[in-house]
């Protein structure tokens, strides 16, 4: 499908200069003189190679069609990490940079995640915007910082580092956004 060359936005998969790019910053900039443009940071899926490119407006981009099916997390081995189809029963395995190695962390034994795919290979998956995990140390409360403002670090579970509210102690269930790794609410479980 070819989309205009302005309508590039963060996430999208485009066919460019014979590979598959997912654009992983878009920024629209409006010089004084010459035509606005986009200037996008790409990434290649299969090399994970960089490139920035600008795309006028008038220019037209093949967006990549995605096949998205839902898959169930089963189990991980050193760098590779499979997943069932939740209709066929099929097992997908993605190495680790394929998946992202930000996203390996929060997975989940029995999490459901969208694997998208092209042509039938595998490009990466698709995490829920949050997961449930458990505070395994947090630093103690400063005396003396206003409640609304602190954050101190904790470190959960799986070893991510989160900033909590100063209230969490370690013990506690929290909702984390798997996006920014930032602290949402307490678990209500």
């Amino acid at each position: 499908m070819k989309i205009d060359g302005n309508a590039i936005r963060p996430g999208m998969v485009i066919e460019h200069k014979g590979s598959l790019w997912r654009a992983v910053k878009t920024e629209h900039t409006q010089p004084g003189k010459s035509g606005a443009y986009m200037q996008v940071e790409l990434r290649d899926i299969r090399a994970g190679t960089k490139l920035n490119e600008r795309f006028r407006a008038s220019e037209k981009v093949e967006r990549a069609t995605l096949e998205q099916r839902e898959h169930q997390y089963l189990f991980s081995d050193g760098d590779s990490h499979t997943f069932m189809d939740n209709e066929t029963y099929e097992q997908v395995e993605l190495n680790t940079e394929l998946l992202g190695e930000d996203k390996v962390p929060f997975l989940q034994d029995g999490m459901v995640v969208i694997l998208e795919s092209h042509e039938g290979s595998p490009l990466g998956a698709q995490l829920p915007n949050s997961v449930i995990l458990e505070v395994a140390e947090a630093d103690a409360v400063v005396k003396g910082q206003t409640a609304s403002s602190s954050y101190k670090p904790a470190v959960m579970e799986n070893g991510v580092r989160v900033m909590v509210p100063p209230h969490i102690e370690a013990g506690t269930r929290i909702v984390i956004n798997t996006a920014d790794r930032s602290y949402m609410e307490r678990a209500k479980d």
